[in-house]
């Protein structure tokens, strides 16, 4: 007797290998056959009809706050997400002095987009040691599992004070040496790696440049010492580019140095929209001289979402709106409908001379409805832009009427990168080159903001079946690179494939059915903080480790997730 048995189901085993019908049998949290299954199992779900896959691994999420006083981790459990990597750009909450806990809860805010009144209601804050703080974590059982890197910028403020928040400081030797020791000693104790920022787009919530922004050779390839010497980790940057030159050059002797693998974040970029492509040059020479770099991409744009109940509203900047800006939103809606009122914030908008972000979305021409379902690769011909020149009006009009539309609930999408020529032909690119993993969907951070912890699911239905705008990437391709590739990245070898001895994380998905909604603001967070969280139709079943944990979308109850503490060996 197994205790689950999966029938009939169309299996895409994470492997790239062609797909093929048959049964999945699942004993002790372990897959144990695949293929023709005898013996009846203590549970049995019928998948004919439907696809089987791996769990997904979602190396790029935010979790280090919501991990410590939420089970469910969603929105990225509701995605067929069963394991998740958080910790990335160098922010994160430890190691955590206390008189330090207002600067990283800042620090996240500004960085990440996450309200500073839910953090500081929401964690407990019963570590200040990394391994404290892992240990917090796992003592909150969980939905899905749970891998931590080692933030930057919290250890750089811990063991440098206030001079840690600094750039433009640097640490001593003694400083970097104790560096070093702390994350020796998270690797140890489980950390999966170490993560920091070189961008000048994270900031404190007071506007301060991150402390990591400038870091240099010696006090990243001191503190990757402790890389070297236990032989455990991975690296994880994000960059400008500012020079590419240097900036990869010096990823490229830590990791060469540390012998450790190492990943960048990597998007097109309007001002310079075929950087992407010299960075993956670089990154295919090192790997011919040995040295494992990859990019983290995203397969769809990179954009904000904006409307009334968001972050941001296209006209914040203008007098008259912020008057009424702490209005409920069916109130503010009504005085928005009021002809003066209109009238003067039009007025006051053009006297401002600008959109919110508009100097990096190029105005409205790379603005859109999000629609329900969303677009993801919209026709230029839907921008604001476009509209108002086939319609002879101010674009402006059209924006401000048009998040009035569903009572205030209508939300815009601002496709700020992977879009320069309007398309996702490039983001193609990327997506089929071995130098690029999967990643970037922040999921648990910028949620007034974006939406793009349902990564997993555009990736199946915008590029395995949905796109009209260009060629679409095979199913086998898109479950392997979310699956098993990023499961191997961080040293997970024990998931992300339908084999015997592996984990049993397990999605059965009904592709055809398989359907994202408008995200929606839910004010669900702590102290009542808002977030953007997107439903999906078409999970069936999401299993974590043997146990059914979501069914049609509706959580079970049961909670078999937990932190993974470094790299996991693969079945013999």
């Amino acid at each position: 007797m197994h205790d689950l048995v999966i029938r009939g189901g169309t299996i895409i085993d994470g492997t790239g290998a062609e797909r093929f019908v048959g049964d999945v049998a699942v004993e002790g949290g372990t897959i144990t056959q695949v293929g023709k299954v005898d013996g009846r199992g203590t549970r049995e779900i019928d998948a004919a009809g439907m696809i089987v896959t791996p769990g997904f691994v979602d190396l790029h999420t935010h979790y280090d706050g919501q991990s410590t006083w939420d089970s469910l981790l969603a929105p990225s459990s509701w995605h067929g997400v069963t394991s998740v990597v958080m910790g990335n750009c160098g922010v994160g909450f430890a190691p955590a002095a206390p008189d330090k806990h207002q600067f990283l809860i800042q620090l996240m805010e500004g960085v990440e987009d996450i309200p500073e009144t839910a953090l500081s209601e929401g964690l407990p804050w019963d570590w200040e040691s990394l391994p404290e703080y892992f240990d917090a974590v796992d003592r909150r059982p969980h939905a899905i599992d749970i891998g931590a890197q080692v933030p930057h910028a919290a250890l750089r403020a811990h063991v440098m004070g206030e001079r840690g928040a600094d750039h433009e400081e640097d640490p001593t030797p003694d400083e970097i040496a104790e560096m070093s020791r702390l994350v020796k000693e998270a690797l140890l104790a489980g950390a999966l790696g170490f993560a920091t920022s070189r961008t000048f787009n994270h900031r404190t919530r007071l506007g301060q440049n991150i402390g990591t922004l400038t870091a240099t050779e010696e006090e990243l390839l001191g503190i990757g010492e402790a890389l070297r010497e236990t032989g455990r980790g991975v690296f994880q940057f994000v960059s400008d580019f500012r020079d590419p030159e240097f900036e990869l050059g010096l990823m490229k002797r830590l990791a060469k140095e540390c012998g450790r693998p190492l990943s960048v974040a990597l998007a097109q970029a309007d001002p310079v929209p075929e950087r992407w492509r010299e960075v993956l040059g670089y990154l295919e020479a090192a790997q011919a001289e040995g040295v494992d770099m990859k990019a983290q991409i995203a397969a769809r744009p990179i954009g904000i979402i904006v409307g009334l109940e968001g972050t941001v509203s296209p006209f914040m900047a203008t007098e008259t709106y912020q008057a009424i800006a702490g209005l409920p939103l069916a109130e503010r809606v009504a005085r928005m409908r009021q002809p003066e009122v209109r009238a003067r914030i039009l007025a006051e908008y053009e006297q401002t001379g600008k959109f919110q972000y508009s100097n990096i979305t190029r105005a409205l021409n790379k603005t859109f409805r999000l629609g329900n379902p969303p677009d993801y690769e919209p026709d230029p011909s839907a921008s604001f832009a476009a509209e108002a020149e086939r319609r002879g009006v101010p674009a402006a009009e059209l924006v401000y009427d048009a998040i009035l539309e569903d009572d205030g609930h209508q939300l815009l999408y601002v496709t700020l990168v992977n879009y320069s020529n309007f398309n996702l032909d490039h983001a193609r690119e990327m997506v089929l080159s071995d130098r690029t993993l999967f990643g970037l969907s922040d999921g648990g951070a910028h949620v007034g903001l974006i939406s793009d912890a349902s990564f997993p699911t555009s990736n199946l239905t915008l590029w395995c079946r949905d796109r009209v705008r260009g060629e679409q990437l095979p199913l086998e391709l898109v479950v392997k690179g979310q699956t098993r590739d990023t499961a191997r990245h961080v040293g997970w070898y024990d998931r992300g494939v339908l084999a015997p001895g592996y984990r049993a994380d397990i999605n059965v998905i009904d592709f055809e059915g398989l359907r994202l909604h408008r995200p929606e603001m839910h004010y669900d967070l702590p102290a009542g903080g808002k977030r953007l969280m997107q439903r999906v139709d078409g999970y069936r079943y999401t299993v974590k480790a043997g146990t059914v944990t979501f069914e049609d979308g509706e959580h079970t109850g049961e909670l078999p997730g937990r932190l993974v503490r470094g790299a996991q060996a693969a079945p013999r």
